[in-house]
């Protein structure tokens, strides 16, 4: 097989893969639901419980990174997936909130396969074109969506326990696919001896941070939020299960197919342009999802007049399909910054900015259920997400912007004006 039909190969198979991680890592969004109504959950509780996998697939993102350089992506990938399987499995008899806690950490690891796939597909691609090969692995996100497709139909038809029976057959079924079909190249290691303790190190790196801070929001925003989606249209439009989550997928499934794009925007645009993009678009979006539904009596000549403030079910999913492909975009954008500034250590870095957009994914759930319980309000997890975008916004203006002419003719050129021809 010639290399390019090999690095395609890898590509595919481990795209296929972490979509297949992915759907497993958001399946509390789904399943959470008949859970929260048994156990009888509060609004934090809901969060904890579906943030859970969030946590130990952020913190196992770093060492993966590390052990993706070391050892090669594919035998690394292979053994995490395989190592998920048991604890898949056991989550159908889980009865207790404790019992949902301790297996959705095992659960989680499945969501460590970011850090794994990005560098192992990068590698096999040239420097133009990595975006795009990033972009295109990191569509794996739509697993969110498949999640929100097959997961409703399986507790509709016969409850909330064949849902993890059936995806650890899948599981179980993608490793194997995954090892036929995909493939190692020695030259792709890079010999280390770093410590996980120096590596963490690179948090001192000021653009470190602040990719870090850009894929809390992209990512971190999108897997909370594709967590709560379900459960929010349950409640505030008074929907039925499969109907939410249908509607849901409207948010997560261009937030994860269109990465793809996003990486070849980022390769010809550059990356610094599509961020400060989307954060804008973000900006905007969340401003208006953030009104709550107001009802409101002024007094006219006439006597007193009612009116009604408020996004009904149709603008308020246009908004979110806006909102999902500006953060599939912007995903994209910010692991082009990673591998222009730092090609030779890409699975490490990936590995420390993955661990912030999932943590963001952990913690954000969480304050979104405490911010309900104490408010009352539902948009207030839009007013959180408001308030986080214009952080990164003012953040980028000092650090970037005020630097750099985003258009005109003094704007830096395209990195594809540069690259040779072929």
């Amino acid at each position: 097989m010639d290399r390019n039909r090999q690095a395609l190969s890898v590509l595919i198979v481990s795209t296929l893969a972490f979509t297949v991680c992915f759907m497993v890592w958001m399946m509390f969004g789904v399943i959470g639901i008949p859970i929260k109504k048994a156990l009888n959950l509060n609004a934090t509780e809901f969060g904890l419980l579906t943030a859970t996998p969030v946590l130990s697939g952020s913190l196992s993102r770093v060492p993966l990174g590390i052990w993706t350089d070391k050892y090669g992506g594919r035998i690394v990938m292979a053994l995490l997936m395989l190592a998920t399987v048991p604890a898949i499995w056991l989550m159908a008899y889980a009865t207790q909130y404790w019992h949902f806690l301790v297996i959705g950490l095992f659960v989680g690891l499945a969501g460590g396969s970011f850090s794994v796939g990005t560098p192992y597909v990068a590698r096999w691609f040239p420097k133009n074109r990595q975006g795009f090969a990033m972009g295109v692995y990191g569509a794996g996100n739509s697993g969110a969506a498949v999640n929100k497709f097959v997961a409703p139909a399986l507790v509709v038809a016969f409850g909330w326990t064949m849902v993890p029976q059936v995806y650890a057959a899948i599981m179980l079924g993608t490793v194997a696919l995954f090892w036929v079909f995909s493939a190692s190249d020695p030259t792709h290691r890079v010999p280390s001896n770093t410590k996980f303790s120096d590596q963490l190190k690179m948090l001192k790196d000021p653009k470190v941070l602040k990719y870090c801070q850009y894929y809390s929001i992209v990512f971190g925003g999108y897997v909370a939020l594709s967590l709560w989606m379900v459960q929010y249209y349950v409640g505030e439009y008074g929907l039925d299960i499969r109907a939410a989550a249908l509607l849901a997928a409207c948010f997560s499934l261009p937030g994860g197919v269109l990465r793809a794009v996003g990486g070849w925007l980022s390769d010809r645009h550059g990356a610094h342009a599509v961020t400060w993009w989307v954060l804008w678009v973000s900006w905007i979006c969340l401003f208006l999802l953030s009104y709550p539904q107001t009802d409101f009596t002024i007094t006219t000549v006439d006597g007193p007049r009612s009116f009604h403030v408020g996004l009904n079910v149709y603008a308020f999913t246009a908004l979110m399909f806006i909102l999902g492909i500006a953060w599939a975009f912007g995903k994209a954008s910010v692991f082009k910054y990673i591998s222009d500034d730092y090609p030779q250590n890409i699975g490490t870095v990936s590995g420390i900015v993955g661990l912030a957009g999932g943590m963001g994914g952990f913690i954000l759930p969480i304050l979104f259920g405490a911010l309900m319980d104490i408010t009352g309000i539902r948009s207030s997890a839009f007013m959180l997400m408001y308030g986080v975008v214009w952080v990164s916004l003012i953040w980028m203006y000092w650090t970037e912007v005020r630097k750099t002419e985003v258009m005109g003719a003094h704007a830096p050129a395209s990195p594809l004006a540069h690259a040779p021809a072929r």
